[in-house]
């Protein structure tokens, strides 16, 4: 089973409120920074293209419920909308937040100057090879390689290894700028750490999805799958596509791809938002919210889960292929 459809069903269930209410103290995430995993020496992030979030005043939450039956509709064992309520205004000073989410040349450049781990499905898709490596390799192991992990369509039992070198660097190539994913809650912290910056708050991601007014979609109010990766009838093999991919797919800030392509990690525990009445066992410090939706959620791409008030939770040590983050900084 791979990791994606693995934290795809945990994800849904934990955006639909699968566990009972609890009487968990309620606990506001909304100022709550990123987590310190550890001193590491930052990057040079001069080439990673950010976008500027005004101080000011914005929409969060929302006071929805599900007037649609898409509960009865769908299955959910609970009700949706609950856990963004109450809809509220509230300040945030300015700040900066990636224009795109971090793409997998990106981190691994970071990998590469830090002897960090690779992720795992990075093995399982090819990208994790050098072609150092692969120009010692014993050409058993290398046709094997070519053919279950870079998926050539070719027929690789026949190939050199001057033959088969050259596509599956090309194939490496075309996937740098899909976004990185398959890795923790802290390997995303540590990255933007190493950046010199920070995973964005929960309020900071929303503001940046949607504008200071609230907009439903980080493009307007309208549901269109024609605007961003769903994963449904999607041309990329995984579900999900190159950073920035659909132009379309821009919020009022600039930010892309945060309604869809992958979900992203936030800063923030998954817990009740303040003056909220609403109570779920997994509240509390032990899953962190991810947000944006995925394309990797296949049938489940209705628009619910792209909306850039919706709330989703993860184990922070959950790996999965389609969740990837964005980092943020102060001014």
């Amino acid at each position: 089973m791979k990791i994606k459809i693995f934290l795809t069903s945990v994800a849904i269930c934990s955006l639909i409120a699968c566990g009972k209410n609890s009487n968990d103290d309620m606990q506001t995430p909304l100022a709550s920074g990123p987590q310190k995993m550890g001193a590491i020496e930052p990057g040079n992030s001069d080439n990673v293209e950010m976008v500027k979030v005004e101080a000011g005043e914005f929409v969060f939450g929302s006071n929805k419920t599900d007037t649609e039956g898409m509960q009865e509709r769908y299955g959910f064992p609970q009700p949706l909308f609950l856990d963004e309520h109450p809809q509220q205004k509230i300040p945030l000073p300015a700040y900066f937040i990636d224009k795109y989410e971090v793409s997998l040349k990106q981190y691994k450049e970071f990998i590469t100057k830090t002897d960090k781990k690779k992720p795992l499905f990075w093995f399982q898709n090819g990208y994790a090879l050098e072609m150092s490596e692969a120009r010692t390799m014993e050409m058993k192991m290398l046709r094997m390689i070519a053919a279950d992990h870079f998926r050539l369509d070719m027929d690789t039992n026949a190939m050199t290894r001057e033959q088969l070198i050259p596509p599956m660097e090309k194939k490496q190539r075309e996937m740098d700028d899909f976004p990185a994913t398959g890795i923790t809650w802290q390997e995303a912290n540590e990255y933007c750490q190493w950046r010199g910056q920070r995973l964005p708050t929960e309020a900071e991601w929303e503001k940046a999805a949607r504008g200071p007014n609230g907009n439903e979609f980080p493009w307007g109010n309208q549901w269109d799958t024609q605007k961003t990766e769903t994963g449904d009838d999607s041309e990329f093999e995984e579900g999900f596509a190159p950073v920035g991919a659909y132009p379309q797919n821009k919020s009022y800030y600039g930010a892309y791809d945060m309604g869809g392509n992958v979900w992203e990690w936030v800063a923030d525990w998954y817990q009740a938002y303040p003056g909220s009445s609403y109570r779920n066992e997994n509240y509390g410090q032990k899953n962190k919210v991810i947000r944006g939706g995925g394309g990797g959620v296949g049938h489940y791409a209705i628009s619910y889960f792209f909306r850039g008030a919706t709330r989703q939770f993860a184990e922070p040590e959950i790996m999965g292929e389609d969740v990837g983050f964005r980092c943020a900084k102060d001014i």
